[in-house]
């Protein structure tokens, strides 16, 4: 009956991972939604022979071990299948290697299964096989190796074949523990002839691996010698000065080991340098976040922006094509492998196989726990891979060794199990299991739930942008329908053009190094088809391709050809130009010097952030400048000409005329924070609200238009705005203009406001010119030059529509 349940869970295994290698092999096709692409052939191998493999492990169990658990191999082939194809979906290579692995460890299994002697063989020579081990494990200290070329040097070998002998330790220290503590039987014995030398053996294996900087698997020991000498023993004490020991370890090394005092300090303040130390944990974050509740889908996701996530970190790849759902059921698959090895335990026909069932279940489960609590950041990062399911062919043996060791202990036809004294140590064990495989579950569901809006919308995200490689993101348009900033089919995907450069401290970027700014930034959702698409079209795209779906383009209130034009006149000068409509808000142009190109980030970044002419700064709207008398005529039309204020009345009027106030500080304004108030004197005193977007063209009503955000505020009457607005009329203009002067620090600052008459017929129009450095007569030619091109009908009937 246990076979037919076996070979029907291995079938269904099969179907799984079949099903799954078919949907990685058309991924290539999804992700470019083209038929002519080229797809993922190569796991189809691996799984060939993971399935030749695991049909004779499966005959073979039947005939030599007859009734055993059936649902350990069928987990073991779960686990390593799925493993298997997640590593070729990240490395061809490495899921190559990872298959030659998987056929030692399943001819390593077969062995096992052939000698079940070997049970009794571990127990007998137990201190044989834990020397042998640690004597391994020690020669890495003068012949280790890297295969990565750097780091902690934990392996043995060469010509492309290594071994990484802590990995057989762990199941070797377990081995040890369970036979010597079977001789633990009397429920009063004195426990100090007991801990002498498992004491010993177990610190000799903790510091040698703590010389070796492998404090991960230092403390993954330290855990299953306390939770094995508590399931031996049933005293409570041991566990409780273990965890103490364990804390104590933790602080001392925290203190005084470089390696564990940065896993610790990157577990507790990752955002504190997500770039740097923290990088791979802020990254498998945003990768989880990225999953969501359903995935990306297998093959769709961006898992290989998480370094090393063909090993320490395929949790997060899982997580981010699975979804919450494949997180959840990898915990699942975790907890039947643990209790299916704890129930094999209570079944156990000696005291040895049962500490040994529990040790295995405790280090398979254990390890398990810490590795993907730490993808997690539920615990600091130790280092060590997930069992079964990481690339790894060292981990990959012990862990195949490990459930065949369990299926030997499974199989005893002919005795009856060994009565349990005390099953509580068993209970709590479990129950502690079940506790923090819930804290897995919960904190996977607040990283891809409740966290994952705010996680994937940070600007060192690089998913957004290689999103935008593969699905084409919205247009920025001028107002004429121009293109500013485009997506244009490249080899490959996609490719970000910045048509007019001297806008890019408006305009902004996205880059997948070096994140987002300015509108590319603020219109993301628009620009990227999360806003604007029905919501069934988002949930479609999202399933069915694990991306949004094509942008929207955004059309703003700029116009090209006055763009230019102002960014001419302001020429080699550091300063701002902004030209609004003083009626409707629309801002028509706005320029800000110097500026940088975002065509040529990657060869430019490092130049431009040390410049002390700040190219990224844009100082028409970011740029805070002391405004000396720019308010005066404001100012003195609302207060009067008698140049004595009190300062509460200065304070309310500048929280009438800017919004806010100097508030017992310096006042700082920006220039297009003035344009709206220089459109008073055209709009009959009232400021209106700034507006340059326009519209947004939806693939259901067109274009539609976007409001402008604000509210309109009457600063002046009509007759103050007119009155004022002759005031700096000067005889024979045809225009209104002021010119004032400031200084901040050493810098010495020009505002230039003016704008056509209130009278006047045509388009309106209101400019602030603002430079740094130059005199107020430099301000004024400029401002002057614009504001006659503009009088003399060169502004397009465009403008008027």
């Amino acid at each position: 009956m246990n076979l037919i349940l076996q070979r029907r869970l291995l079938l269904l295994t099969a179907l799984f991972l079949i099903l799954y290698a078919l949907v990685l092999t058309l991924s290539p096709a999804v992700r470019a939604r083209s038929w002519e692409v080229d797809y993922r052939l190569a796991h189809w191998g691996g799984l060939l022979l993971w399935g030749v493999g695991f049909i004779g492990l499966d005959f073979l169990s039947a005939r030599r071990l007859g009734e055993h658990d059936p649902y350990l191999i069928p987990l073991l082939a779960l686990l390593s299948g799925w493993g298997l194809l997640t590593i070729f979906r990240l490395d061809v290579t490495l899921g190559w290697r990872q298959s030659l692995w998987l056929m030692v460890g399943l001819l390593a299994s077969s062995g096992v299964i052939l000698y079940p002697s070997l049970l009794s063989w571990l127990q007998r020579y137990k201190y044989v096989w834990l020397t042998a081990a640690i004597i391994l494990t020690a020669l890495t200290l003068i012949l280790g190796r890297n295969p990565a070329g750097n780091g902690p040097r934990l392996w043995l070998g060469c010509c492309g074949v290594y071994f990484q002998p802590s990995e057989v330790l762990k199941l070797l220290f377990v081995t040890y523990l369970a036979a010597y503590l079977s001789g633990y039987v009397k429920p009063f014995q004195p426990l100090s002839p007991l801990l002498r030398p498992t004491l010993l053996v177990t610190a000799i294996a903790v510091l040698l691996l703590i010389v070796q900087r492998d404090s991960g698997t230092a403390s993954l020991m330290l855990l299953l010698y306390a939770a094995l000498l508590y399931a031996a023993t049933g005293r409570k004490r041991i566990v409780l000065l273990s965890l103490a020991g364990l804390l104590l370890a933790a602080a001392i090394g925290y203190f005084s080991v470089p390696i564990v005092h940065q896993r610790i300090q990157v577990w507790l303040f990752p955002w504190e340098d997500p770039s740097g130390s923290a990088y791979q944990i802020v990254q498998s974050l945003m990768a989880i976040a990225n999953g969501g509740v359903f995935g990306r889908g297998p093959g769709l996701g961006s898992p290989g922006l998480v370094p090393v996530a063909h090993s320490d970190f395929i949790f997060s790849a899982i997580a981010e094509e699975t979804g919450l759902l494949g997180a959840l059921a990898l915990f699942t698959l975790w907890a039947l492998l643990f209790f299916r090895g704890l129930t094999i335990a209570f079944h156990a026909t000696t005291r040895f196989h049962r500490l040994l069932a529990t040790g295995i279940s405790l280090y398979l489960g254990l390890q398990g726990l810490v590795i993907m609590g730490g993808n997690l950041r539920l615990f600091p990062l130790t280092g060590v891979t997930l069992p079964l399911f990481s690339y790894g062919g060292s981990s990959l043996l012990a862990g195949m060794l490990s459930v065949t060791l369990l299926l030997l202990i499974s199989h005893h036809p002919d005795s009856e199990p060994l009565p349990i004294s005390d099953v509580r140590p068993y209970s709590h064990l479990g129950m502690a299991f079940l506790i923090f495989s819930l804290l897995l579950a919960l904190s996977a569901g607040w990283w891809s739930l409740v966290r994952a809006e705010g996680l994937l919308a940070r600007t060192d995200n690089p998913r957004r942008a290689l999103t935008d490689r593969l699905v084409r993101r919205g247009s920025l348009l001028d107002r004429q329908g121009r293109p500013l900033n485009e997506s244009l089919p490249q080899a490959g995907g996609y490719q970000r053009v910045y048509h007019y450069p001297p806008l890019s401290t408006l305009l902004g970027y996205t880059h997948p190094v070096y994140g987002q700014a300015g509108l590319e930034a603020s219109l993301d959702d628009w620009l990227r088809g999360m806003r604007g698409n029905p919501a069934l079209l988002l949930w479609w795209h999202r399933l069915a391709y694990g991306t949004p779906p094509p942008g929207l383009d955004v059309r703003l209130s700029l116009d090209l050809s006055w763009q230019r034009m102002v960014d001419e006149e302001l020429g080699n000068f550091r300063g701002a130009i902004v030209l609004m409509n003083p009626q409707s808000g629309e801002v028509l142009a706005v320029a800000s010097h110097p500026w940088f190109d975002p065509n040529q980030l990657e060869t430019g970044w490092e130049g431009w952030m040390k410049s002390p002419d700040a190219p990224f700064l844009n100082r028409a709207l970011q740029g805070r400048y002391a405004p000396g008398n720019l308010l005066l005529p404001w100012e003195e039309m609302l207060l009067g000409k008698s140049g004595i204020y009190l300062p509460s009345e200065v304070e309310r009027i500048q929280g009438l005329l800017l919004g806010h106030s100097a508030e017992g500080g310096a006042l700082r304004v920006t220039p297009l924070e003035i344009a709206p108030l220089a459109a008073t004197l055209n709009n009959a005193g009232v400021k209106p609200p700034l507006r340059l977007v326009l519209a947004v063209n939806t693939p259901q009503q067109g274009w539609v238009i976007v409001p402008a955000e604000g509210e309109a505020q009457t600063v002046l009457s009509a007759a103050q705005a007119s009155t004022l607005a002759r005031n700096l009329t000067s005889p024979g203009q045809t225009f209104w203009e002021y010119l004032a002067e400031s200084h901040d620090g050493e810098k010495r600052l020009a505002w230039y406001l003016a704008g056509t008459p209130p009278e006047w017929s045509g388009p309106p129009l209101v400019l602030v010119v603002l430079l740094e450095d130059q005199a107020g007569d430099t301000a004024r030619q400029l401002g002057r030059s614009i504001l006659h091109e503009w009088m003399m009908g060169k502004q397009g009937a465009a403008l008027t529509k």
